[in-house]
């Protein structure tokens, strides 16, 4: 008997037209999750800095190499795991990820020096910035089209959790632990969830069809019969449109289809996140500079993070629906505003954590608008490389505004520092002027890979 003529089908049509299935949701939980412990650890030193700082005896500007170290590492990470999940797996990557920031945080616990201390910051930094771009890239492409925006706004959202869940801990148990059982907690967690993820993470469909050709097709197929419940016969070659010339490396991301969007996401996520991370990571010892007590200051990070989650799962139900462009522009003006009102406020606490709250959107919340256009916007082979890019370019703002915190406070004052987080605003406000017509010349070159989001 013959066997059945062999048929294609385009595997992200038959992603995009199923279900939010009990596999698929398994698979986003576990990316959340992980998401959480690496925003947990992404955000820790900027509770246990003053901590550090105080045993050691170093002033707030002596804490720069301490905060700027992870930053680094998480640039570089951001890039080269990007990379390297596009070429070789997210399932890997991501492993590779999980280890390197847990290993680094459990060393990070018996450090006696700041030279250590900055060292395994920097170490800590390249799984946590190298973790994002595959947890992004993997809970798209486990996602139908209608869900995305909100699945992966959902995963991006345990990064400010694992930092609010951060802020609470520090604030109760930095008295009683220190900063030396934070870092415990930040190792111990990792490497027991990455023996979970080695078991439960499945690799994603569409990266076996894009990069593993014929030698993917069969796991590919079984894995998408998990995920949609749809019987696929083994007859049935998937094939992935979209092909670039140069997938997972950052060539691709400058071919003639993707240049200038690339360009155009690159600057606003640099000078958006040397807003965010010179808030983020200041914020506590900004406030403890205007008269608030260690343990109460942690909470401003609690309520700038709290804030962002609250706003994000509404935001993410509209993205489809609207111009990012718009959208973004409005931002940049309630975070400016922000900044203006910060600098003006002084110690009216009631006012100053309302402002606060509402920089979690102004100042944060563009990095959904700018993950889902590239989530969007980029094919497989190239989607955890872009997203590992604008992280990463991203990063290099956040050094910036991680490196020049302490010297605001120090030569311009609490005002001063919250007033300077309106000019990158406003740089980035204006790089957003291009990205319309970016985005929609995109979105024709690399059609049907991908589709504008203005129109999904």
């Amino acid at each position: 008997m013959s066997s059945p003529p062999a048929s294609t089908r385009d595997i992200k049509t038959i992603i995009d037209e199923g279900t939010m299935t009990g596999r698929r949701w398994a698979v986003v939980g576990l990316c959340f999750i992980i998401a959480l412990l690496d925003g947990f650890d992404t955000q820790s030193i900027a509770f246990i800095g003053p901590a550090i700082a105080q045993d050691f005896g170093m002033k707030p500007s002596d804490m720069t190499w301490v905060i700027t170290a992870s930053t680094i590492g998480m640039t570089l990470g951001a890039i080269g795991l990007g990379s390297f999940g596009d070429r070789y797996g997210r399932r890997k990557a991501i492993l590779i990820a999980i280890f390197l920031f847990g290993v680094f945080s459990l060393m990070g616990a018996y450090a006696t020096s700041p030279t250590q201390i900055i060292v395994l910051r920097f170490l800590i930094g390249l799984g946590m910035g190298g973790a994002t771009p595959s947890l992004l890239a993997l809970t798209g492409e486990y996602s139908p089209a209608s869900k995305r925006g909100m699945m992966i706004t959902g995963v991006l959202l345990g990064l400010p959790a694992g930092a609010m869940l951060g802020g609470l801990i520090a604030a109760s148990w930095l008295p009683v632990m220190g900063w030396r059982g934070i870092f415990l907690i930040g190792g111990i967690l990792p490497l027991a969830l990455m023996v979970v993820t080695y078991f439960l993470l499945p690799e994603s469909p569409a990266y076996l069809v894009s990069r593993k050709q014929n030698d993917g097709q069969d796991e590919a197929r079984r894995l998408l019969r998990q995920m949609t419940g749809q019987a696929i016969p083994d007859h049935v070659r998937l094939v992935s449109a979209g092909k670039v010339s140069n997938g997972g490396s950052i060539a691709g991301l400058f071919e003639s289809g993707y240049r200038n969007v690339t360009i155009a996401i690159s600057a606003i996520y640099l000078f958006n996140w040397i807003a965010w991370f010179l808030l983020l990571q200041w914020l506590p010892t900004a406030l403890t500079t205007l008269g608030l007590e260690k343990a109460q200051a942690a909470y401003g990070t609690v309520v700038v993070n709290a804030a962002f989650i609250t706003m994000a799962l509404p935001l993410s139900s509209f993205l489809p629906k609207v111009d990012p462009r718009k959208l973004l522009i409005g931002m940049f003006a309630v975070g400016i505003a922000v900044a203006l009102g910060l600098g003006f406020a002084g110690d009216r606490w009631p006012v100053v954590f309302a402002l606060i709250a509402l920089a979690g959107f102004g100042i944060g919340g563009q990095q959904l608008v700018l993950n889902y256009l590239i989530s969007n916007t980029y094919p497989t082979q190239l989607r955890a490389t872009a997203t590992g890019w604008g992280i990463g370019v991203g990063r290099s703002g956040a050094i910036v505004g991680s490196a020049i915190g302490g010297t605001l406070l120090s030569t311009a004052g609490p005002s001063g520092y919250f007033m300077t987080l309106a000019i990158p605003l406003v740089i980035a406000a204006l790089a957003t002027l291009t990205v319309r017509s970016t985005a929609g010349a995109t979105a024709t070159a690399s059609a049907p890979a991908a589709a504008a989001p203005a129109s999904r």
